[in-house]
């Protein structure tokens, strides 16, 4: 029997195992609390070497929609943002598939690796918690991520019997940057003694945001707008779920509907029907009627659907030599187009599985760890309508290379011809606590397949990556911390065979099917203080790639570019330093900074950050009251990779104060008023894809949640 179908049959033993344990139990008392965290030693930042950083959902409620720009504020981390429908979270540097955003330790199974314009499909409203993890704890879950790993734990399968029958949260939301209005509700409700019931949900909607001193080039002249165009954003997410619940775990399934619709800015026509033929484009010939019609119609948007099933176990004890067992499978059906006004221009359809299994055993020898193993598979299926056809290039006079021949059989209106992905690995995390110092180790094993419906050859590669953290209390209240790791991350398929015009970024990208897989060598340093009215936290650290995937740009014409993957060595490097300082238990302030540099070939990395630096101001008043007040300065970026532009320097201030009450003992509330970029500053992102739009101007939020 083939492996894949083993853990099938695991997973489903270990599904049903609860419910046949439990039977064996009878219950006299309350249901203990089930704690359900990503990590399944429940690992703490304070526990271990790493910069892991957690925001709770008090602070989401308050961010922005999606994943990247809710996180872009947080030390080291910045935002690849599209618009205001998608957007990456980028940190030290790193974004795709070298910074794999989970939900709930889960792969997300959509597209939003093949391009920054397309949206992860996690929701931060409704999220219980976001963990940054990094270290050895990475392993865990994919190898590669250098940067770092993002995992948005949700809430959709209880966990927990709630109090008095139920529980839950509504809340309200308004922004006058683009007059978004936001709603979110979640309730989970107990039905007899063991079950759990949650439903939840989000909708969300608004019009292209509100910039400062924009200006828009339209018939060869520069006219200034005081919106950007093209960036409005509305959406729902409803998920439903359901927990069976006994003193030893739990076992549940959920079923979640996404549905968004948002604007992709920054687009040119002038790219229709071009072909990249070495480091130069042929078009066809301008047509002037033709141009005039995509001037009248409305920019390019998405229409996006995501259909995901969960099912989630968890049991303490479920045999000798285990404290816990954990089981996690998922299918997600996910589709979105890409459209001018009601013309489906490309259609892009995944479907994949993920499967994970997770034993905790007990102690041996002081050591504490955790054995898995995880299989998942991805479909993607890219099409263009058969009107989409591109109009015959004028190739006269040029002679083709041998990369007509080597894709003969492959539509250039798409980005890629369809792919299966197949993943298989295993991996395993240890820590133990020797003297003043604790020690974590990580190890996975990764085996990948691709079957690409080309004449290209399929993929096969097996990848083997290694970490090793300490954290040393030298002194009281002082640590030092040392993490290196060995990662090789497998190429994805589209790095591979990527061979067409992507019309929503202007690009036409080309795969190679000869890349290897990308071997990294990294170290971090870190040094911590924590005292009764003084911390600080300092880290610095170091990448070496031996054969980094990248896109290089080849060509440009206008605003299209030409993209080949490719590898060469490249380097990566960086420090990030916060210091805070407790005046009384009701106001901190604090000085933060953090710098990257990246290195490919000794020429600029392309879209890295540039450096910041600012301070933090938070008080707890009296009765309720608190409040915040930030500004940090962000530098000019003038290391710039080829066929990039420098960008501007900018300042952000941001202030926010909010009121937390009751109605009675049950029934809580919390009011915020945010202002945000209070300056009005020009804000322009070098780690975006749309590094030369500006970003949002000065805008107001204001919001209620509402507990019961």
């Amino acid at each position: 029997m083939s492996f894949h179908k083993n853990l099938i049959t695991i997973s489903i033993f270990s599904i049903i195992a609860p419910t046949v344990f439990a039977d064996e139990i009878k219950q006299t008392t309350k249901l203990e609390t089930i704690q359900l965290q990503a990590h399944p030693l429940v690992q703490s930042a304070a526990d271990f070497s790493v910069a892991d950083h957690v925001i709770d959902e008090a602070h989401l409620k308050q961010r922005a929609t999606t994943i990247g720009d809710a996180l872009a504020d947080e030390l080291a981390v910045y935002s690849n943002q599209y618009g205001t429908g998608a957007s990456r979270p980028v940190i030290r540097g790193q974004d795709g598939p070298r910074v794999k955003v989970l939900q709930h330790a889960s792969e997300t199974a959509d597209v939003s690796t093949l391009s920054p314009d397309h949206a992860v499909t996690v929701d931060p409203i409704l999220a219980k918690q976001v963990e940054v993890i990094r270290g050895p704890s990475t392993l865990l879950y994919s190898a590669g991520n250098v940067g770092g790993l993002v995992n948005v734990t949700d809430q959709k399968i209880p966990t927990q019997m709630p109090e008095n029958g139920l529980e839950g949260s509504a809340g309200l939301r308004y922004n006058s940057g683009n007059d978004q209005k936001l709603a979110s509700f979640g309730a989970t409700a107990g039905i007899g003694e063991n079950f759990a019931l949650r439903v939840e949900g989000s909708k969300h909607k608004a019009n292209d945001y509100i910039t400062p001193s924009y200006f828009h080039e339209h018939d060869g002249e520069l006219e200034k707008e005081k919106r950007v165009g093209n960036t409005f954003a509305e959406g729902q997410t409803v998920n439903i779920g359901g927990s069976w619940i006994h003193d030893r775990g739990f076992v549940g399934l959920s079923y979640s509907n996404r549905q968004d619709q948002y604007g992709l800015p920054g687009h040119s026509h002038e790219s229709h029907g071009c072909e990249l033929h070495g480091d130069h484009f042929h078009c066809p010939t301008p047509d002037a009627e033709h141009d005039h019609e995509h001037e009248s119609v409305g920019g390019p948007w998405v229409d996006l659907k995501s259909e995901r099933y969960d099912i989630r176990t968890e049991l303490n004890q479920p045999f000798t030599g285990f404290e816990k067992l954990r089981a996690h499978a998922s299918f997600t059906d996910y589709e979105h187009d890409e459209l001018e006004e009601n013309s489906v221009i490309s259609n892009f359809k995944s479907k994949g599985y993920d499967g994970r299994l997770e034993l905790v055993h007990v102690p041996v020898a002081g050591w504490e760890g955790v054995i898995g193993t995880q299989i998942s598979q991805q479909k993607i299926d890219l099409s263009a309508p058969d009107g989409h056809a591109h109009e015959e290039v004028n190739h006269e006079g040029h002679v083709h290379n041998d990369h007509d021949h080597d894709h003969a059989g492959h539509s250039h209106d798409v980005l890629m011809a369809d792919t299966k992905t197949q993943k298989y690995s295993v991996f395993a995390l240890e820590h133990k606590q020797i003297g003043d110092v604790h020690v974590e180790l990580g190890a996975r094993v990764d085996h990948q397949k691709i079957d690409v419906e080309s004449s290209q050859k399929d993929y096969s590669g097996t990848g083997v990556s290694a970490s090793a953290a300490a954290n040393w209390e030298f002194a009281p209240n002082y640590k030092f911390s040392i993490v290196g790791s060995h990662q090789q991350r497998l190429p994805l398929a589209q790095e591979l065979y990527a061979d067409g015009l992507h019309f929503a970024t202007n690009t036409y990208e080309l795969g190679n099917d000869q890349l290897d897989k990308e071997t990294s060598n990294n170290i971090e340093l870190g040094l911590h203080y924590e005292g009764e009215k003084l911390d600080y936290h300092a880290h610095i650290y170091h990448n070496w790639f031996d054969d980094y995937i990248y896109g290089a740009t080849i060509a440009q014409q206008g605003n299209l570019r030409g993209v080949e993957y490719t590898q060469d060595k490249a380097k990566f490097y960086g420090a990030e330093v916060q210091v805070g300082y407790a005046f009384t238990d009701q106001y901190k302030m604090s000085v933060f900074g953090d710098y990257v540099r990246g290195k490919i070939e000794n020429e600029n990395a392309p879209r890295i950050p540039s450096g910041r630096l600012g301070t933090k101001f938070e008080a707890d008043f009296a009765d309720g009251w608190s409040g915040s007040a930030e500004y940090y300065h962000v530098f000019n970026q003038d290391n710039i990779a080829s066929y990039e532009t420098e960008t501007q320097g900018y300042n952000m201030v941001n202030v926010g104060v909010s009121y937390a009450g009751q109605i009675n003992d049950r029934n809580d509330y919390r009011v915020f008023l945010n202002a945000n970029n209070l300056l009005d500053d020009q804000v322009y992102s070098h780690a975006s894809f749309l590094s030369n739009i500006p970003q949002m101007g000065r805008n107001f939020s204001v919001g209620i949640d509402f507990g019961f």
